[in-house]
């Protein structure tokens, strides 16, 4: 049932953010407008859009809500997966989405004052911090390279037994 739910969310939000039904529901909203000066601009004819666009908020709120937990889910793991692959990253950075608050509140005071220190004293030029970010990508690149080789050779293997 999970499986199918989220299926069903993620093809209603992925429609819902497209320019056609963005169109689609400017001109439903312009053909009741429209309808108004006919029906008296009655009671009837306000409570249609206002019913219609109550409905339609409240399931969209569950339908997106369902499909950013996922992506946010999935972000985490891909992020989980890099600071895993890189030999000079912190592993104690892994699941951090899982500490409370205050837990966060209090690690990026810390890291903000490193950030503070290596600003002052560490890094005088914009110069000197454009290569210590090349650097970093850099190494990041071929990190993600190694990573991406050694998936394909397990995957060979895999698939050769």
């Amino acid at each position: 049932m999970n499986e199918i739910f989220s299926k069903f969310a993620t093809a209603v939000a992925r429609q819902a953010g497209r320019p056609m039904v963005f169109g689609v529901a400017c001109i439903l909203l312009i053909v009741w407008a429209a309808w108004g000066p006919f029906v008296g601009f009655s009671e009837n004819w306000q409570l249609i859009v206002n019913t219609a666009t109550t409905i339609v908020t409240f399931l969209m709120v569950f339908l997106i809500q369902n499909t950013q937990n996922r992506d946010g889910m999935a972000l985490q793991i891909k992020l989980d997966e890099l600071i895993r692959a890189i030999d000079s990253a912190r592993d104690d950075f892994i699941d951090l989405e899982e500490l409370s608050e205050k837990q966060l509140n209090t690690l990026r005071e810390k890291l903000g004052h490193l950030g503070q220190h290596a600003r002052s004293h560490g890094i005088p030029e914009i110069e000197d911090a454009t290569g210590h970010v090349e650097k970093a990508a850099s190494e990041l690149h071929a990190t993600v390279g190694r990573a991406r080789a050694a998936l394909s050779r397990r995957q060979e293997r895999s698939a050769g037994s």
